[in-house]
C-alpha cells in the first residue's frame, strides 16, 4: 500500500512539473490543434542550388526550357568506372570560398554549405530573419533539414590523414559527416530555437523533411519552419557503389545531356547529382499577420513502407499508391482535385514503370485528366535532395499555371502507356479550377512519401 501512495505521490508530482515548465516556455498564443483544427501551412520562403541554377528564378527557367544540365565526369578515377556522367554544381554557379571563410569551411561539408546558401535565398524571400534577441520569434521558428548520405570522400581523406598521425585527424571531422548537421549549423546561425530535426530516408528525405515541418506547424509545436535537405555526394566511391548496384546510367557516357530520361524506353538508370532546396513554411494565420506573400500551400503528407526489399521497389506499387492515398486524404481531397503529380521517376526501368503503374491504379477513369513529369532529366537525381528540389519546382507550377516537362522522354513501353506525360516542353496547366499536385518521393529500404501541394486560395 505504501509503495502505491508513494507512486501515486511522484506521478502527480511530475504532471505537476510537466504543467509548469509548459506554462512557462511554450509561447502564450500556441495552438496545440486537434485533426478536426489543424492549421494551415503556406509557403512563404523558396531557395535553391542545383545543377539547373543557384537562385529560384534561374533554375525555374531552365526547368520549363527543356534543357539538361548534365555533364562528363572529368578525371582518371571517373574514366575507369562504368558510369561518367553527373550534374554538379561548379565553382562558376558557386563559389563556396566566395561565400564562406576558411575557418567556417572547416567545420561543414559541402552539402551543408549548399543548405546554407539556399536557406539564406528562402529566408530573403520571406523575410523572415528575426534578431536572435527576439525570443519569441526565435523560439516559434524551427529547422527540419535533412541528408541522404554523407561526403564519403571526407570519410575516405581522413582515413589517409589518420595513417599518418592521430593529430592530422581534424577536430570538424565528425560535426561535418553528421547528416543533422545542416540543420544544426542553419539553427546556430540564424538563433533559431523551435524544433531542431534532421531527417535521412535515402532518396525520401526531401520529402519527407518537408511533410515532418508541416506537421510541426499544424500541431503548433512552430509558427515558422525552415526545411528541406542538401546532398553533395558524388564522389569515385559513390558512383562506384551505385554502378555495383546497377543503379545509374551507363549507356550515354558520351552524350551527357541524354543520360537521365525519366519513362523512356530507352532509360537504363538514374544519374547522381548535388545541391539543396529549402522551403520557408508557415502558419497561414502567422504569414497574414506579418504580410508575408504566399507562394503555395502545403496540403497533404502521405508515409509508407515497401517491407519488400533493400534497393527494389514493391513491384506491385503498393507502396507507392498508399503514400499517395494518404497524401490526398490527409489534405481532404479527391483523386478528381488532383491535376498534375510530379514523379520520383528516376530514370531506371524498373522504378520508373512501377511507378506509373501505381499512378494508373490511382487514378483509374481520372487518368486521362492527370498530367505526369519528372524532371530528373534536367537535373539528375539529387538522392537526399531529390524531394524538396522537386517539390519546389511544384509550388512554381502551382502558382504560375505550367507545367515542367520530362526531358529526354521521346517513346514509352506499352506497359506504360496510358498516361498524360508532359514530355520535352513545359505546357499550361489547363482548367479553371484550384491547381493541386502531388510530389513523390521513395528511397532505398522501402521508404514512401508524397506531399500534396496546392495553389493558394483564401
Amino acid at each position: 500500500m505504501s509503495s502505491n501512495i508513494h507512486s501515486y505521490c511522484f506521478l502527480r508530482a511530475r504532471k505537476s512539473l510537466f504543467s509548469l515548465l509548459r506554462s512557462q516556455y511554450q509561447s502564450p498564443h500556441a495552438n496545440y490543434s486537434t485533426n478536426s483544427d489543424r492549421r494551415r501551412v503556406v509557403v512563404t520562403g523558396l531557395g535553391v542550388v542545383s545543377p539547373v541554377g543557384c537562385d529560384v528564378e534561374t533554375a525555374w527557367r531552365t526547368i520549363l526550357s527543356g534543357q539538361s544540365k548534365i555533364g562528363r565526369l572529368a578525371g582518371e578515377t571517373y574514366d575507369k568506372l562504368p558510369c561518367r556522367v553527373a550534374a554538379t554544381i561548379n565553382t562558376d554557379q558557386i563559389d563556396l570560398e566566395k561565400c564562406f571563410s576558411k575557418t567556417e569551411l572547416k567545420t561543414m561539408a559541402r552539402a551543408t554549405a549548399f543548405a546554407l546558401i539556399a536557406a539564406k535565398e528562402s529566408l530573403s524571400m520571406a523575410a523572415w530573419t528575426p534578431p536572435i534577441d527576439d525570443e519569441e520569434a526565435c523560439q516559434r521558428t524551427g529547422v527540419a533539414i535533412g541528408m541522404g548520405m554523407v561526403d564519403l570522400m571526407d570519410i575516405c581523406e581522413t582515413n589517409e590523414a589518420l595513417k599518418k598521425g592521430y593529430n592530422r585527424v581534424s577536430p570538424f571531422f565528425v560535426p561535418r559527416i553528421l547528416p543533422n548537421m545542416p540543420a544544426g549549423q542553419l539553427s546556430i546561425r540564424y538563433g533559431f530555437r523551435g524544433p531542431n530535426h534532421a531527417v535521412s530516408t535515402a532518396c525520401a528525405t526531401g520529402a519527407h523533411a518537408i511533410g515532418d515541418a508541416f506537421r510541426f506547424i499544424q500541431h503548433g509545436d512552430a509558427d515558422v519552419m525552415v526545411c528541406g535537405s542538401a546532398e553533395a555526394c558524388i564522389s569515385p566511391l559513390g558512383i562506384a557503389g551505385f554502378c555495383r548496384l546497377r543503379a545509374l546510367s551507363t549507356a550515354f557516357n558520351d552524350e551527357p545531356t541524354a543520360s537521365s530520361r525519366p519513362f523512356d524506353e530507352r532509360r537504363d538508370g538514374f544519374v547522381m547529382g548535388e545541391g539543396s532546396a529549402i522551403f520557408v513554411l508557415e502558419d497561414l494565420e502567422h504569414a497574414k499577420r506579418r504580410g508575408a506573400q504566399i507562394y503555395g500551400e502545403i496540403l497533404g503528407y502521405g508515409l509508407s513502407g515497401d517491407a519488400s526489399h533493400l534497393t527494389a521497389p514493391r513491384e506491385d506499387g503498393t507502396g507507392a499508391l498508399l503514400a499517395m492515398k494518404r497524401a490526398i486524404a490527409d489534405a481532404g481531397k479527391t483523386i478528381a482535385d488532383i491535376g498534375y503529380v510530379n514523379a520520383h521517376a528516376t530514370s531506371t526501368p524498373i522504378g520508373d514503370a512501377i511507378e506509373a503503374r501505381s499512378i494508373r491504379t490511382l487514378f483509374g477513369e481520372h487518368t486521362k485528366s492527370v498530367a505526369v513529369s519528372s524532371t530528373k532529366g534536367a537535373h539528375g537525381h539529387l538522392l537526399g535532395a531529390a524531394g524538396n528540389l522537386e517539390a519546389l519546382f511544384v509550388v512554381m507550377a502551382c502558382r504560375h499555371g505550367v507545367l515542367p516537362p520530362t526531358v529526354n522522354l521521346h517513346n514509352v513501353t506499352d506497359d506504360m502507356a496510358g498516361l498524360h506525360y508532359v514530355a520535352n516542353s513545359s505546357e499550361p496547366w489547363e482548367g479553371n479550377r484550384r491547381r493541386i499536385a502531388l510530389k513523390n518521393s521513395f528511397g532505398f529500404g522501402g521508404t514512401n512519401a508524397c506531399l500534396c501541394i496546392g495553389e493558394y486560395s483564401e
